[in-house]
């Protein structure tokens, strides 16, 4: 990130399956919005407390368990409320339900949850986040822009996609959510995924295979 920018993005790689953590603060505020917490719940608030931000609101890419999986307790930890598309709700309580098969152990569901759809924005601080609906992952998938940046869960990677063959998925919903929704943003965007490195939208249209007919 440009360091003139307002956003301050943390990131680190949490849980069994290297799901990535965002954490995006207001620079003059340092209340910050928690993204995608798959675990790992120590690890969070440890850093939390190094860098002296005020977790606001956790967020969810969508439902799936490697996502979610600390939600429930930082939520009791600092008081504040999770959010997730409300086409999505049903999605989490069947991923924590199959997390043990897929060596997860067992998640702690949450006492409750705050509904978003497309019309939804988010605010922290002296900041606002614009939610984009990007199912095809999930039914209720959605991405986070703010400042440059865009946050898409598993519905986009690296020169690669989300894969589609879990509950709620499909691929045509996938792609066009890519190509209609995501790709709609400037070419220099930064793109951060749920999991693996960083990209741009200029790169992914230019380069993923998925999305240029190379596959």
């Amino acid at each position: 990130m440009d360091k003139d920018s307002t956003v301050r993005i943390g990131e680190m790689v949490v849980g069994p399956l290297a799901t990535n953590c965002y954490l995006l603060s207001c620079r003059k505020t340092m209340k910050t919005v928690i993204i995608d917490p798959g675990g790992d719940a120590g690890k969070i608030t440890d850093h939390i407390s190094a860098e002296k931000i005020l977790p606001v609101k956790i967020l969810l890419t969508h439902g799936h368990s490697d996502h979610m999986a600390a939600a429930a307790e930082l939520s009791r930890s600092y008081g504040i409320d999770i959010y997730i598309h409300e086409k999505d709700v049903e999605t989490m309580k069947k991923s924590i339900e199959d997390a043990p098969m897929w060596g997860l152990g067992n998640i702690e569901a949450p006492d409750s949850v705050m509904t978003l759809s497309s019309d939804n924005t988010i605010k922290f601080g002296d900041l606002e986040g614009r939610i984009i609906d990007t199912p095809g992952h999930t039914l209720g998938g959605i991405s986070l822009y703010i400042d440059g940046v865009v946050f898409v869960g598993d519905t986009l990677f690296a020169r690669s996609i989300g894969r589609t063959d879990f509950f709620g998925g499909d691929m045509n919903t996938l792609l066009e959510s890519i190509r209609t929704n995501l790709f709609s943003l400037p070419d220099k965007t930064i793109v951060f995924c749920g999991h693996g490195p960083s990209t741009s939208i200029a790169v992914e249209k230019a380069q993923n295979p998925f999305l240029n007919g190379l596959i």
